[in-house]
């Protein structure tokens, strides 16, 4: 493995993102700028903000970096960039690492802008440390990179890259304890809920901005399921396009 070519990969990648207006202002703009309508939609309900805004700092990066990663990838695997690629001296151990440190850099940097809207302009109010709610952001990003660059895969043009979105990422929302506690849900989708990565991502995140319990064990499951999907992401990069 070599540590040149998985930073000449993140490199390349970088340098798409920073040329990409567009992409920049989805990673950036747009969850602060929610961040900031969700503010004054509760406003007359802080409480319930303060409850919401918190979870949703883990939950912006794994949606952010979905759609990006799943788009990006598809184009570089219809263009013919990936095949071209993948015949140069690049294993895809190093192919996918490069695209984690890539994504990595640019989930600290959205981390650090959206949680510090939040926590200042904004009035969020968090117990624990902001220096772990960005680490758990860039691990939730790097958990939708993982899951967009597996679901790829499955795809055959960007359009069907995102209607992925609703399928694989909205029950995770709907279950991960974000819009009604899990305690509260049937049995059967609290037993779901223990097999969902976003499930523990939220956790994590409101220990931290309750500032009770620990986070441990979250943010070990979280490293298990980014591990097992960038492997099922490995797999499925192929040196011929179809």
């Amino acid at each position: 493995m070599s540590i040149r070519r998985i930073w000449a990969t993140a490199q390349r990648i970088l340098s798409q993102l920073r040329h990409d207006p567009r992409t920049i202002a989805l990673m950036i703009l747009a969850p602060c700028l929610l961040m900031t309508i969700l503010k004054y939609v509760y406003q007359d309900q802080p409480q319930v903000f303060q409850r919401v805004a918190g979870s949703l700092l883990g939950v912006f990066p794994m949606l952010v970096m979905f759609l990006i990663t799943s788009v990006a990838t598809l184009r570089e695997r219809t263009s013919g960039t990936l095949e071209r690629l993948l015949i140069l001296p690049i294993s895809r151990l190093e192919f996918i690492l490069g695209y984690a440190m890539a994504f990595g850099i640019a989930a600290f940097i959205q981390a650090v802008v959206v949680s510090t809207v939040a926590l200042g302009p904004l009035g969020l109010r968090i117990n624990g440390s902001q220096i772990m709610l960005i680490l758990i952001a860039i691990l939730d990003a790097l958990l939708g990179m993982a899951i967009g660059l597996f679901i790829s895969s499955f795809a055959k043009t960007e359009f069907q890259a995102v209607q992925f979105l609703p399928a694989i990422l909205l029950p995770q929302l709907l279950l991960s304890g974000l819009l009604a506690p899990r305690e509260s849900m049937p049995i059967i989708f609290q037993w779901i809920a223990n097999f969902l990565p976003l499930t523990y991502a939220v956790e994590a995140t409101k220990s931290v901005i309750s500032g009770v319990g620990s986070i441990g064990t979250d943010l070990l499951y979280i490293t298990v399921f980014l591990v097992a999907l960038l492997s099922a992401g490995a797999v499925t990069l192929k040196r011929k396009s179809k």
